[in-house]
């Protein structure tokens, strides 16, 4: 068993990575952090636990500690829920420390030499780790994308064997996104937000460096433009965008290659048996139907569409946040980075 912690571990994102890692076959989760206020006590005293899945009673004892490299000493990897502006410093001084550290902050997606992955599209571009200790670093960082790049770049994924120059989105954003606090009732209630900070940018650059080429040193762009307008809509949870591509092919031909598309992964636990699903009726996906597919994990697309034209849709902080993450970490045990 691999010891690992959850940086962050009561916000939103870190209940999710503490209730995936929970029972996890691999990991064994030691160490949970968070502000001075709560360090010292039991996380079952701390947690204002809102997920939508069981509390795990088997980590309620565990003691929680501060945010620091010195609470992470004994993981061998841990999973950062970090906002930003912490995690930038505190994420290279944990894998300067010898720690693996797999990220869902922003802070380093866009790093030279840090891998930004997600297993089913560019599991290659795990080689970074190694350019990473050829810098003289002992540990690692791992990045997953900005949840709604993730929905975009598994949907892109099947589309690969055609050619196109030209990706348009249009996403529909669940309020579970902003995290806990993030939009307020009067805010969204009655109501669509349409910008959220970032995120259009994120969406442009991310899927460029995922859908790139890494020749053993160096990821290069993907040679395709990205154009991004980003909303936030009144739904829980499942991020859907609307998606337009320039593919050099039918719809029946799109369509197949959804169908037919294979994981390049096998046997990690949290692998979903479709990392794609394509939904061929002319009201799907939705949400509230389909964003629990594959445990939260799988990517559906429907309404395909001369032009050509379709929707996507994925769980924004299982697929798109925790569960990314998670998956990447067992991606990374199974070829020998820990």
């Amino acid at each position: 068993m691999i010891n690992v912690g959850v940086l962050g571990a009561t916000g939103a994102v870190g209940q999710r990575f503490v209730q995936l890692l929970a029972d996890h076959p691999w990991f064994n989760l030691k160490t949970l952090t968070a502000s001075e206020r709560s360090a010292g006590k039991p996380y079952g005293k701390v947690v204002n636990w809102r997920l939508d899945a069981p509390y795990p009673e088997s980590v309620s004892d565990i003691i929680v500690t501060p945010t620091t490299v010195e609470s992470v000493k004994d993981c061998d990897l841990v999973f950062s829920a970090l906002p930003a502006d912490v995690a930038t410093s505190l994420e290279t001084e944990i894998a300067d420390a010898g720690i693996g550290v797999c990220s869902n902050a922003r802070s380093h997606r866009m790093d030279a030499d840090v891998p930004l992955v997600i297993p089913e599209v560019n599991p290659d571009h795990l080689g970074l780790i190694d350019v990473q200790r050829d810098r003289g670093r002992d540990g690692f960082i791992v990045t997953n994308p900005n949840c709604s790049t993730i929905v975009l770049s598994l949907a892109l994924a099947p589309l690969r064997e055609f050619e196109f120059h030209d990706v348009r989105a249009a996403t529909m954003q669940a309020i579970s996104g902003g995290g806990f606090n993030g939009v307020s009732a009067m805010e969204i209630y009655d109501n669509i937000i349409p910008y959220i900070g970032s995120e259009e940018e994120k969406m442009e650059t991310e899927t460029l460096k995922i859908m790139g080429t890494f020749n053993g040193s160096e990821v290069i762009p993907a040679p395709f433009r990205v154009s991004a307008s980003c909303h936030r809509v009144p739904v829980i949870d499942g991020h859907t965008i609307a998606v337009w591509v320039d593919v050099k092919a039918s719809v029946d031909e799109v369509k197949k290659a959804y169908a037919t598309f294979k994981s390049p992964l096998s046997n990690l636990p949290l692998q979903p048996a479709k990392a794609v699903e394509l939904l061929d009726q002319p009201d799907r996906p939705q949400p509230r139907l389909d964003r629990n597919r594959g445990r939260g994990m799988t990517v559906s697309v429907g309404r395909i569409r001369e032009g050509l034209r379709f929707v996507a849709l994925g769980h924004n902080t299982i697929r798109g946040a925790a569960g990314a993450s998670v998956l990447n970490a067992e991606l990374i045990y199974s070829r020998k980075y820990l």
